[in-house]
């Protein structure tokens, strides 16, 4: 925190309604301090911003960037090319309660050979993020956990299919036209950010296999072919 404060941070920024985010800003000192309060942490901010009509994340992202007058251009549209047979599945995510088992994701890429599809598994070993970014972009279609990979393959033009627990599609699906998820049984305590109150998160778990397979298979033809 010293060395945040000995940086004279102009302005610190957060999209998130999190009065952690907010009491960080505050700590390390900087300037104006702009983001959406939630639980009596507009004291902490210099710029109290209301929160956004649509819920989806990105409405935050892009009304921090419209205060600062920048500009967020939709992205690039892909270019067109024949209908491809290449799937990237990526098994990581930024939490552990939002991590699909394993041995399901596997049980999906046996299924997906044996159909004919060539399938990439990637996980957070990734050595940087230019090959990350070099594999997603040679995808034709993206399976994943609700994580950043899904959302940097979106950007990128590669239809997506997230596999939801603890967080909520409206919040935070990947923003593309023929993104696709299935989503985990309701709970009470629904969008969890860290943490789940239970011992293990049962929303996701409870999704099995043969449940995402039913649905990948109704997507997989229709993704791309626009």
């Amino acid at each position: 925190m010293r060395e945040l404060r000995r940086r004279h941070f102009d302005a610190g920024v957060s999209a998130r309604r999190d009065p952690r985010d907010h009491l960080l800003l505050a700590l390390a000192g900087a300037s104006r301090r702009i983001g959406f309060p939630r639980a009596g942490s507009r004291v902490l901010l210099t710029a109290v911003l209301p929160s956004p009509r649509q819920p989806h994340r990105a409405e935050h992202w892009a009304a921090l960037a419209q205060e600062f007058e920048w500009k967020t251009p939709p992205p690039a549209p892909r270019p067109a090319s024949a209908p491809g047979r290449r799937v990237v599945i990526h098994l990581g995510a930024g939490h552990p309660v939002r991590i699909w088992p394993r041995d399901r994701f596997e049980l999906l890429a046996h299924r997906l050979r044996t159909a004919g599809w060539q399938v990439t598994m990637l996980d957070d070993s990734a050595p940087d993020l230019e090959a990350l970014l070099a594999a997603l972009a040679s995808a034709d279609r993206f399976i994943g956990n609700d994580s950043g990979p899904g959302h940097l393959a979106a950007l990128l033009g590669v239809p997506t299919f997230t596999i939801f627990g603890p967080q909520l599609p409206d919040l935070f699906a990947p923003r593309h036209p023929q993104a696709a998820w299935v989503e985990g049984a309701p709970c009470p305590h629904k969008p969890c950010f860290d943490d789940c109150r239970f011992r293990a998160p049962h929303c996701l778990l409870d999704v099995d296999a043969e449940s995402v397979w039913h649905s990948l298979r109704s997507w997989l033809p229709i993704a791309g072919s626009e």
